[in-house]
């Protein structure tokens, strides 16, 4: 490997452990500052990490490769996802932080449940730790799978070397640093991948006597099974829905709401979701790029790629000079770091938080918290690790399943505790397993593929709907027995 590639590499890493020991020394004296950094984000950290953190190697390999093999028609998951993440920093991020530090300072999200429900706290911080861990297992060994693809086919390395690898430098900043490392660190992540996503499909287009848009638009329309219009043929409306119903799974991903907890203020939210959407505006549009003008290259040129969600790979290996190659590289890990490093911490957090200290040692103090999530925290890597062993795995569908899950469990019940006050605990059990079990089902029969002899239904949409269904009738049956705490008056 040219030693350019190295030198960034070895930059980008030396930062990220940098990073790590700077928050190891700032703020991992207590639980609160382990797992939230005591609450004090800037608007534009919390912006970048929270978008740095959902992304993830979805963004550089899953997006692009879907619009690599399918075309335009893709990008309606882009702007589902464009628009849930817009009202899920309107409905939920001020609600949310203002509604954790009142009821009693929850850390977690369980605690938050459990302290908004206190009848059910019990059942609502069990079900809801394992749930989370559950899913974010499967969520961190889609991170892992992009982590194997990037060393086996850019260093011709083994594809399970490159999994733990992977996991070991992502363990090596969170395992020290907590949250405000994890933060920072998606802070600078989150810079360098928008600047990735801006340079790749500006040289990409007139790359190899390209000529532009033109020229790709007439390379395009003459590929079999590519299509550069908004609407095939064979899409139905049941198909575009569970494109846009991505934009549904933002409300319940802990990963990514908890960035709302850690902000300095609610006032600092405005700010923050500012700057958030403009990066991800920018960062989607990128990706979509990457997607359709890399197929335009590779027709022009007459090349094969086996793996289409290697695409970014690819053309950075092939069009760039070492140094910047490097820095791509350096681009995708971000992508993938900035992700896992969350889910593991989000995981390891509710373990401890809501596991340890509630059924094992109660009296915990702070720092055996911070030990204990830190155990944590490598015990789901592993497992995600073993998970992410098979390396036919698609990034997209393993992010797509765990997308899922969160949103259809977590998406309606925080959306309603936070904006109903007639919601009882009762219905807050009943929302969580209610969503949950209907993804895990209609993943088990298949019915994201094909539904009743037609095209398959994204299953966060039944899993959504039962869920939100559920916690209103429950809610309703259950007024009677005094099972909630009213919000706090703004």
């Amino acid at each position: 490997m040219a030693i350019g590639i190295w030198i960034s590499l070895l930059a980008y890493f030396a930062l990220m452990l940098g990073i790590g020991f700077y928050a190891w020394r700032k703020s991992t004296s207590n639980s609160e500052d382990y797992v939230l950094g005591g609450r004090n984000l800037p608007p534009a950290v919390a912006a970048l990490s929270a978008g740095a953190s959902d992304m993830s190697g979805w963004l550089l390999l899953g997006l692009p490769g879907a619009l690599y093999a399918a075309g335009l028609v893709e990008a309606w998951i882009g702007i589902g996802l464009f628009i849930g993440a817009l009202i899920n920093w309107i409905v939920v991020a001020p609600r949310l932080r203002e509604q954790t530090e009142r009821y009693d300072n929850a850390l977690t999200i369980p605690a938050f449940l459990a302290n908004r429900f206190p009848s059910q706290a019990t059942t609502l911080r069990m079900v809801s730790a394992v749930i989370i861990v559950v899913f974010f297992a499967v969520y961190t060994a889609s991170g892992l799978v992009a982590g194997g693809k990037l060393f086996s086919s850019a260093f011709d390395g083994s594809y399970s070397v490159g999994v733990w690898l992977t996991l070991g430098i992502v363990l090596t900043y969170t395992v020290i640093g907590g949250f405000l490392a994890v933060s920072l660190t998606d802070f600078v992540q989150g810079v360098i991948m928008m600047l990735a996503l801006i340079i790749m499909p500006a040289i990409v287009l007139y790359a190899g006597e390209g000529g532009g848009f033109a020229q790709a638009g007439e390379t395009l329309s003459n590929v079999d099974g590519f299509t550069l219009g908004w609407w095939t043929p064979d899409m139905t409306l049941i198909g575009w829905l569970s494109l846009m119903a991505w934009g549904l799974g933002y409300f319940g991903q802990p990963h990514i709401i908890v960035r709302f907890m850690a902000v300095r203020s609610v006032e600092a939210v405005a700010t923050a979701r500012n700057i958030a959407m403009v990066w991800m505006a920018i960062s989607l549009i990128g990706a979509v790029g990457v997607g359709i003008f890399g197929r335009a290259y590779v027709e022009r040129n007459g090349i094969s790629i086996g793996d289409s969600e290697t695409i970014f790979i690819f053309l950075a290996e092939s069009l760039f000079p070492a140094l910047i190659t490097g820095f791509l590289y350096a681009a995708l890990l971000a992508a993938i770091m900035s992700t896992v490093s969350s889910q593991l911490l989000v995981s390891s957090s509710s373990l401890a938080e809501d596991f340890y200290k509630l059924f094992v040692n109660k009296d915990a103090s702070g720092s055996a918290l911070v030990t204990v999530g830190r155990i944590a925290v490598v015990a789901v890597g592993v497992v995600a690790a073993f998970i992410a062993g098979d390396p036919d795995s698609k990034v997209l569908g393993l992010v797509s399943n765990a997308w899922a899950g969160f949103g259809a469990a977590f998406g309606p019940l925080i959306i309603l505790s936070l904006t109903w006050s007639r919601m009882t605990g009762a219905g807050a059990v009943a929302g969580l397993v209610s969503g949950a079990v209907t993804v895990i089902l209609w993943i088990s029969l298949g019915w994201n593929s094909s539904f009743l002899g037609g095209p398959g239904v994204y299953e966060i949409i039944p899993g959504f709907l039962i869920s939100m269904l559920s916690i209103f009738v429950v809610s309703t049956v259950t007024q009677g027995a005094d099972e909630f705490r009213p919000i706090p008056a703004e």
